[in-house]
């Protein structure tokens, strides 16, 4: 008997919808038209989703052919995913990074995510919204905000909820529901800041487990895609499709022996019982007070589910800066490099050229003007400066940061709160976080009229490089203990 998708689909997980297609309940081509559907009745609401893939009713309906005549590809064949628009993808959808500048951009070729997941029987279902250039555009430019698809809105608070990094669109969407889940790029905050505001589970991996070539780029040593899902289980199915090692990026090249190809093995309910978690308090200190009690209940979560909580622990790094002349030297190289690749139709191949139309089409391009592209642009740093500064960090924070607060204490991971400030350090070297719900707050967010509101709030979970399993364990084995995620309520959306 077929089930009623519409109501169905409201929180399905990918396991259930793998089993219900096995099962002939339904097909993969009912799960994109009742996607797509939503999509059609809701993203007015929240600005999420950018464009449909026109090809997605088609991908499909192979997909189902080809369950029926040789079997199924695995865990994600026929399931509907969103990808963030800076991934490349080669086919009538465009990949513009949110600017006007490249509305009307295809790619040469598919990101190598991209490809892997269409490997993997995924239906790329369409690309979402995002913080034009990853938030790297101007300093006054708000989260969610780009000059091709205007502003995302956050479904549990639509204009009053922060919406958090860029790939707030791809957040949006899986929370209301608009998609299985999605792939989001982070260089710092951008995948775990929007899936803490939207109650969902995100992986930042390690730099070097995923490729990053065919994504339009911001910082060689810090950017990376992962995962945006309601559940740690498809978080972790969707983090073992995507890595790999890619013979165009070099960041892979020593990752291995060091990734895997099913995490889903790592989904382990008791994991708390025996894991070490680490609290540093300092990144704890601006929080209202709410939020400061979700954090507190969390570490007695932790206790009474085992663990051994360590608290306060010290980072030492806490007040170190990092040089912004390196983001804006590798921006300014990573950016050229990728547009110099484009259609010769295209009206941006540089850096300089994208400032250059920005200016030509300030009332629709700059909106919240450019200083960061000029920055970039304007640049002087040398090759040699650069590899100083990077190294210069690189070792205080190996020496005073991560690491060294996890073999001081013994630890398995340390836990921050749900907001950009923590994951700096960890960012900046490249080392993974997961983020997983962990309360609601009716005090965290003030709106227009200064009245309070309420919004989703998530813990985050922070390990060495390549940690990603015990990560996993500790956030399945808390998601589990507490299963706090809920939808949003917003117009019919539950």
């Amino acid at each position: 008997m077929r089930i009623n998708l519409q109501a169905w689909i409201l929180e399905a997980d990918m396991v259930s919808m793998q089993s219900a297609m096995s099962s002939g309940e339904c097909t993969s081509e009912a799960l994109v038209l009742a996607y797509i559907e939503r999509i059609h009745s809701y993203n007015s609401l929240i600005n999420a989703v950018l464009e449909i893939n026109p090809d997605a009713l088609e991908i499909a309906r192979n997909l189902d052919l080809e369950r029926n005549s040789t079997g199924s590809r695995g865990p994600l064949h026929g399931i509907p995913l969103l990808l963030k628009d800076n991934i490349d993808t080669h086919d009538r959808m465009h990949t513009s990074a949110g600017s006007i500048a490249l509305a009307e951009s295809f790619a040469p070729e598919d990101s190598f995510i991209a490809a892997k997941l269409r490997a993997a029987g995924a239906v790329l279902l369409g690309k979402a919204n995002m913080t034009e250039w990853s938030n790297f555009m101007s300093n006054r430019m708000p989260a969610g905000y780009s000059s091709r698809g205007g502003y995302v809105l956050n479904p549990y608070g639509p204009g009053k909820l922060f919406v958090s990094g860029s790939s707030s669109g791809s957040a949006a969407a899986v929370a209301a529901n608009l998609a299985a889940a999605a792939i989001g790029t982070e260089t710092a905050g951008s995948i775990i800041g929007p899936a803490s505001q939207h109650f969902l589970v995100g992986i930042k991996p390690t730099v070097g487990l995923a490729s990053r070539s065919g994504i339009i780029p911001i910082s060689i040593s810090q950017d990376t895609p992962g995962p945006i899902s309601r559940t740690v289980t498809d978080a972790a199915t969707l983090l073992g499709t995507i890595a790999g090692v890619d013979e165009n990026d070099k960041a892979t090249w020593n990752s291995p022996h060091r990734t895997f190809h099913d995490y889903t093995a790592y989904l382990d309910r008791d994991f708390l019982r025996k894991a070490r978690i680490g609290i540093p308090r300092h990144y704890y200190r601006s929080l209202d007070e709410e939020r400061l009690s979700i954090m507190e209940a969390t570490i007695e979560v932790l206790r009474e589910q085992g663990a051994t909580v360590i608290d306060p622990v010290d980072l030492h790094l806490e007040e170190h800066s990092w040089n912004n002349e390196v983001i804006c030297y590798e921006f300014k190289t990573g950016l050229n490099r990728y547009l110099s690749k484009l259609n010769p139709d295209i009206p941006v191949h540089s850096l300089q050229e994208l400032i250059e139309y920005n200016q030509k089409h300030a009332a629709s391009a700059l909106k919240f003007g450019q200083d960061n592209l000029i920055r970039s642009e304007q640049n002087a740093l040398i090759e040699t400066t650069y590899q100083l500064k990077r190294q210069e960090y690189n070792h205080l924070a190996v020496a005073q940061g991560i690491d060294n607060a996890l073999d001081q204490h013994g630890l398995d991971a340390l836990m921050l709160p749900g907001d950009i400030d923590g994951m700096y350090i960890a960012a900046r070297l490249g080392y993974p976080l997961i983020t997983v719900p962990a309360g609601y707050s009716a005090k965290g967010t003030i709106d227009a009229d200064g009245d309070s509101t309420q919004g989703p709030f998530g813990v985050v979970f922070s390990g060495r490089a390549f940690s990603e399993p015990t990560l996993i364990s500790i956030a399945y084995s808390f998601e589990q203990a507490t299963l706090f995620r809920r939808p949003p309520e917003l117009g019919g959306l539950v």
